[in-house]
C-alpha cells in the first residue's frame, strides 16, 4: 500500500493545488481554451491512471476540469497522488 504523506508537504511545489482537510485529498481546477482541449486532457491523464491502477475523482463541464486526488486505500494523500499532480500539471505547460 502507498504510503501517506504528511499534511505538511502535500503541496508542496505544487501550483494551485490544495489540500481539503475534509476530504483528505488535493484538488485543482483546470482551465483550458475550449472542451476539445479539456477532454484532451482527460484522455491523456486517464492513460496515466489506468497504467498506474489510480484514478481522480473528476468534473467536466466544457473548458474547466475539477479534479480530486486521493489514494481511498490509504485513506488520505500518497505519493501517487502527487504523481498523479505533477504529470496533470505537466501536460498544461
Amino acid at each position: 500500500m502507498p504510503k501517506l504523506i504528511g499534511t505538511e508537504e502535500v503541496c508542496e511545489g505544487m501550483s494551485g493545488w490544495t489540500w481539503t482537510k475534509d476530504a483528505d485529498a488535493i484538488r485543482k481546477t483546470f482551465k483550458f481554451k475550449d472542451f476539445n482541449e479539456a477532454f484532451s486532457f482527460m484522455t491523456r491523464v486517464a492513460l496515466l491512471a489506468e497504467k498506474l491502477d489510480h484514478h481522480p475523482e473528476w468534473a467536466n463541464v466544457y473548458n474547466c476540469v475539477d479534479v480530486t486526488l486521493t489514494t481511498h486505500d490509504a485513506n488520505g494523500v500518497t505519493e501517487l497522488d502527487v504523481q498523479m499532480a505533477k504529470f496533470m500539471d505537466e501536460l498544461t505547460v
